[in-house]
């Protein structure tokens, strides 16, 4: 109220907050969150507004407002008129803005996330402190039966989850909406288990055991992509969301349903890189007398063409092979099963001169494949003697392991093939010792450090040469024990362009 002019109605609100007050409530149920927020929210870091704000609920990070309800009247002074409609309105704007801010803080939190199993999970987080709940899951099952099907719990372990799939589908919510069975077209609450009549009895054994009292579940469905899954929140007492949140976690879910239907398609494509890379590689190493064989293959998310391969020769050899070809994709997973088969069949041909092996393959990559390039490293290998023949074309020095001696193989220095118009280069031999293991590896084992080469080319030797003794007789283990020691914290799963490769060959 304004002192000066008692007749006049002044609203206390920010000059960067414009919205037509005639029409924010009709335009609030026409218009999607991003528009919504793009014609109403204010510019640049938004103003706190006098809305309460619901404490710190399942995770969300305090930073994020809460979505705001009905703003209380702050009590007039004794004495005074009651607060005109003006009031009213200045707390109700106040009220939906601060939801605008809320909604926009947490899609933009969402966005953020570029893998589906983080996706799921701020999805669960950000739609428990918009109902109100603090326990809740997802079940991803698209319709289209290609997948990735997962279950995700916010709150709930891993027998939590094992118990709730005991209780029959039918009568838990989301398999209702994901079994198109009659009650699941929409949302589903349920706001007290308990007393619910005709609740199946395993269904009401597993809620008193988890002691959660009601649900909420909504599907995450577009019509593009169709239904992608189900998310249900849990409430620890008789409870359920009133319209405001429910109308709040719709929005959400809209926004966030298409940018699951997105990292599904990724996740899909991922996938089928992965696949066609193992495909393309040996589904299993032979058995040779007189050597144990153990490889490791990290595949990145683009698909890449690191390779490796073992054959059996003629005269109880081996023949032992790694290599890389440039670029990532499908493509270059393509041109690494072309190079792969043609080098068999070269080492079929001529294994034991592993230069002529090479230089055939150097040639037909030339005529074939003009653009693209390749490192590639060979070995005729010889168990009874213990005894390797290598030759490499641009590509890194084997590595010796052994109980007295952990040392690079020194190799003759080429050039990648594809690179000259004629590559040869001189082979060396190698004699093993009893129990020393050859580690045959791509550039990809070294450039996923993010260290210089010869900082990386040290972290390799520091990692073979502290293997257990325990370990040395086991080859896989060999193997492991280097991954984990290169590319420590998970490196040799994060997300990265590179490959990695790694072939283990023991002597007896």
């Amino acid at each position: 109220m304004d002192t000066r002019n008692p007749g006049r109605t002044m609203l206390d609100i920010p000059s960067r907050v414009r919205v037509h007050v005639e029409t924010p409530l009709a335009a609030q149920n026409d218009m999607g969150v991003c528009d919504a927020i793009e014609q109403y929210a204010p510019v640049g870091k938004p103003v706190v507004m006098n809305a309460p704000h619901l404490p710190k609920v399942a995770g969300i990070d305090s930073t994020v407002p809460s979505p705001a309800h009905t703003v209380a009247p702050t009590s007039a002074p004794a004495g005074s008129s009651p607060a005109g409609p003006g009031a009213a309105l200045q707390d109700r704007l106040a009220g939906w803005v601060s939801d605008l801010t809320t909604l926009h803080e947490l899609t933009e939190r969402l966005a953020r996330t570029a893998a589906l199993d983080d996706a799921l999970q701020e999805l669960l987080h950000a739609g428990a402190a918009l109902v109100g709940a603090r326990r809740g899951l997802v079940v991803m099952e698209p319709g289209d039966g290609l997948g990735p099907d997962t279950t995700i719990g916010l709150g709930l372990g891993r027998a939590d989850l094992g118990h709730i799939e005991t209780v029959p589908r039918s009568s838990m919510s989301y398999g209702k909406i994901l079994d198109g069975l009659p009650g699941g077209e929409g949302e589903i609450t349920q706001p007290d288990l308990l007393s619910e009549d005709g609740l199946d009895p395993r269904h009401r054994e597993v809620a008193a055991r988890l002691g959660y009292a009601a649900s909420y579940a909504l599907p995450l469905s577009t019509e593009a992509a169709g239904r992608l899954g189900a998310a249900v929140w849990l409430y620890d007492e008789p409870a359920e969301p009133v319209e405001r949140q429910r109308h709040l976690v719709g929005l959400y879910l809209h926004y966030a349903t298409e940018h699951l239907a997105r990292l599904v398609e990724l996740e899909r494509a991922r996938a089928c890189v992965t696949t066609m890379s193992e495909e393309l590689l040996p589904p299993r190493l032979p058995r040779v007398s007189g050597v144990q064989l153990a490889a490791r293959h990290r595949t990145g998310p683009r698909g890449g063409g690191d390779w490796y391969d073992a054959l059996a020769l003629p005269d109880a050899a081996l023949g032992l092979a790694v290599g890389s070809v440039t670029g990532s994709g499908p493509s270059a997973v393509a041109a690494m099963g072309r190079l792969r088969a043609s080098l068999r069949a070269y080492a079929v041909m001529e294994g034991e001169d592993p230069v002529a092996v090479l230089s055939d393959l150097e040639l037909l990559l030339r005529l074939t494949e003009p653009a693209r390039s390749a490192t590639a490293l060979f070995a005729y290998c010889e168990p009874a003697l213990r005894k390797l023949t290598l030759a490499g074309a641009g590509h890194s020095p084997p590595l010796v392991i052994g109980p007295r001696r952990t040392e690079f193989v020194e190799t003759s220095l080429s050039a990648p093939l594809g690179m000259l118009a004629c590559w040869e280069a001189p082979s060396v031999e190698l004699t093993a010792g009893p129990g020393e293991t050859v580690l045959l590896y791509t550039d990809g084992l070294l450039h996923r450090t993010g260290d210089p080469m010869d900082r990386a080319f040290a972290r390799l030797h520091a990692a073979a040469a502290s293997v257990p003794r325990a370990l040395r007789d086991d080859p896989g283990a060999i193997a492991d024990h280097v991954l984990r020691g290169v590319l420590p914290d998970g490196l040799d799963e994060a997300d990265s362009e590179e490959d990695v490769v790694l072939l283990a060959a023991r002597f007896e």
